[in-house]
């Protein structure tokens, strides 16, 4: 793994694209099985709208993508931040990574088992990763 800190922050970019295209084929998909035709759906129909429509399966991948997007974008500033006051010590960048891997983790198990309590720690144990890149934040910049 690289020690490069702006590494994991390219990952989990590289990742969250790789969950939109796999959240858009498998909706694709199932609107060919429902027999949805997007051309006769109403105006300002969004994803929001499939609920119940589409099996839960194929949702939680468009779910997953939309955390994707929520909480790691305070993992980007961080990292940035982090990565701007430099000199950080090598466990800052495994801290990091430890984010990246949970987030890469909750995305397979809630795309495919989706099974709270399992989720909810993976999550939380990511959490943890990023409260603590957080406050080594504050620490570097009031440093």
């Amino acid at each position: 793994m690289s020690q490069n800190l702006l590494a994991p922050g390219a990952v989990l970019i590289l990742w969250t694209l790789v969950v939109l295209i796999w959240a858009g084929v498998s909706r694709f998909r199932a609107f060919a099985k429902a027999g949805i035709d997007l051309k006769a759906a109403p105006p300002g129909g969004r994803g929001a709208d499939l609920e119940g429509v589409l099996p839960p399966l194929t949702n939680w991948k468009s779910h997953n993508y939309t955390h994707l997007v929520e909480q790691p974008t305070l993992f980007y500033a961080v990292i940035l931040i982090l990565h701007a006051v430099g000199g950080y010590p090598a466990y800052v960048v495994w801290i990091a990574w430890a984010y990246v891997v949970l987030r890469i983790v909750h995305s397979l198990w809630q795309a495919t088992v989706n099974r709270i309590p399992v989720r909810f720690t993976i999550f939380m144990l990511a959490t943890l990763c990023l409260v603590a890149l957080a406050l080594l934040a504050v620490i570097a910049t009031l440093g």
